[in-house]
Formats: structure tokens, C-alpha cells, sequence
């Protein structure tokens, strides 16, 4: 890192008062106009937290808005991969860094766009990994975006301490699916957020069933659907299921996710279209 960069950096951490967790907010590069801002966070891993972050991305951007990804996933970055740039690499200059561009003009910063190879490990305790996030946020030039999407880690650890701490979040979405622990685990985003004054936007229920091929069914996997009562329970909005398709599987191995075309996320958007768009009046 320059020596421009990283004053940047200190001078962009420096508290404003207010909170006792307003006072670790740090503002974001000079040159960004960030409209809003929106982390996709799940309690546990494997539950297709990156999938749901790139297709409300590539959703937003058909609508015609100016989207980014922050990948702060840094043990186990995927959204390059999904978007089919894992061999592109940032560029920087003494400004700051610059995210990468995917075929359809959305906007993304991931620790494997700044490694020499995709399959380095990231060997780092909680701090260096959360500071690499929060340098994500202060020296990324995104520019002007009206959406920049957090891709969290699983679980409610040092990455998501820091980003609800030091990152102005317009508010969560929690992914999660729908197995019986699915209660326990989202209840301890949900509380989290809560804890972290962070607003919750809503609840989405990946993995909920596939589509049989021949008739068209609904086939629930696991049993019946809990997540949509749950969210009623917890007086959070419940933003839609997404079933196991095979077709979203191929492009995503493929690096090729904006050309999804299915309406799986659309009932989503348009309630996170209208609560962002509240907040800002």
C-alpha cells in the first residue's frame, strides 16, 4: 500500500462522535457516490449466501442501476468464479484500487483479484482479515454505484463485527435455508443486527425445493417450508424461495451468472427496491 493510500485510510477511520459504535464509523473513498449499501449475511455456511449476492447484483443492474459487489468473504472469495473474472486482476495507482468490471458492467472487489494465484490460502487471524475488508471499503474506488452489495462471511465473527461497526449499512439480508436448525441460525443474525442497530431488510430461503422436470411440481427436500413463519414470528419480511436449479448451477461453474434470465429474485427486489428507496427520503 502507498503512502497516499494508507493516509487515506487512517484519515477516513477517524470517529465523528455520536454512538458508541457510530464513533468506528469510516467514510468511504473521496471519489465514491455510494447511494446504498446492503450486506447478504447467513448464521452458517453453505447455504447459498454468494448465489443470492450475485443474483440480486445482476437483477439490480437490469433494472438500470450502477451496482457493486464487496466480496468480504476473504477465506473463501466466490464471486469472481460466478461472474467468470477469478483471472482478472485489480489495478492500482496511487489513488486507491480499482475494482474489476464484469461482462455486464457490475463492479467487484475480492481478495482473489489482488493474489498472484486463485488457490492461495489465506492464512491470517481475525484482525488482518477484517482490516482487508475495511480497506475494501476506504480505499476501493467504486465510484458512483447506487447499489454496493456485501457478500459477509458465514457466521457472526470478526468480518461482520467490523462491517456492521465501521461501514454505514442500509441493512441485511439473511440468507438461509430450510432445515429444522434454520431457526436457531437465524436467529442469531437477526440478533446480531439488532445488537449492531443494523436494519434488517428481510429473510430469503435458498435450497427451498426443486422443480420436477416432467410435470413442473414443487418438491419440498426438506420437508416443510419453516423460514416464511419464522420471519412472521420475528417481524421481518420474508423476501421469496429459491428452488435447486441445475441450469444456475452450470453458468455459475461457468463464470456466466448474468445470464440467468429466471425471475427467482424479482418479489426480492422489489421489496428491497422500495425500503432502500424509503430510507433515502
Amino acid at each position: 500500500m502507498n503512502d497516499t493510500t494508507e493516509k487515506n485510510r487512517k484519515n477516513s477511520c477517524e470517529g465523528e462522535g455520536g454512538s458508541k459504535y457510530t464513533d468506528f464509523i469510516c467514510k468511504t473513498h473521496e471519489l465514491n457516490e455510494i447511494k446504498e449499501t446492503a450486506a447478504v449475511l447467513s448464521g452458517k455456511g453453505g447455504v447459498g449466501k454468494s448465489l443470492v449476492t450475485s443474483l440480486l447484483a445482476v437483477a439490480m443492474k437490469r433494472k438500470g442501476y450502477n451496482v457493486g459487489i464487496l466480496d468480504a468473504d476473504i477465506t473463501g472469495p466466490s464471486i469472481p468464479k460466478m461472474f467468470g473474472v477469478d483471472d482478472y486482476r485489480a489495478e492500482t495507482s496511487e489513488l486507491g484500487i480499482y475494482p474489476v468490471r464484469t461482462y455486464n458492467d457490475i463492479k467487484i472487489m475480492s481478495i482473489n483479484l489482488l493474489l498472484e494465484k486463485n488457490d492461495a490460502p489465506i492464512i491470517w487471524r481475525g484482525p488482518l482479515l477484517a482490516g482487508a475488508v475495511k480497506q475494501f471499503w476506504t480505499d476501493v474506488i467504486w465510484g458512483k454505484l447506487d447499489y454496493l452489495f456485501f457478500d459477509m462471511p458465514p457466521g457472526t465473527g470478526d468480518i461482520p463485527l467490523t462491517i456492521f461497526q465501521s461501514i454505514p449499512l442500509g441493512g441485511i439480508i439473511i440468507v438461509t435455508s430450510p432445515q429444522d436448525l434454520v431457526s436457531l441460525i437465524v436467529k442469531k443474525a437477526y440478533n446480531m443486527a439488532k445488537i449492531m442497530n443494523i436494519p434488517i431488510l428481510g429473510i430469503i430461503e435458498n435450497m427451498s425445493y426443486i422443480i420436477c422436470p416432467d410435470c413442473g411440481k414443487h418438491i419440498n427436500m426438506f420437508g416443510e417450508n419453516k423460514t416464511e413463519k419464522i420471519a412472521h414470528e420475528m417481524g421481518i419480511p420474508f423476501l421469496g424461495r429459491l428452488p435447486v436449479d441445475p441450469d444456475l448451477a452450470i453458468l455459475c461453474d461457468k463464470g456466466e451468472i448474468e445470464k440467468f434470465d429466471k425471475n427467482y429474485v424479482d418479489d426480492c427486489i422489489e421489496i428491497l427496491e422500495k425500503k432502500l428507496k424509503s430510507e433515502t427520503k
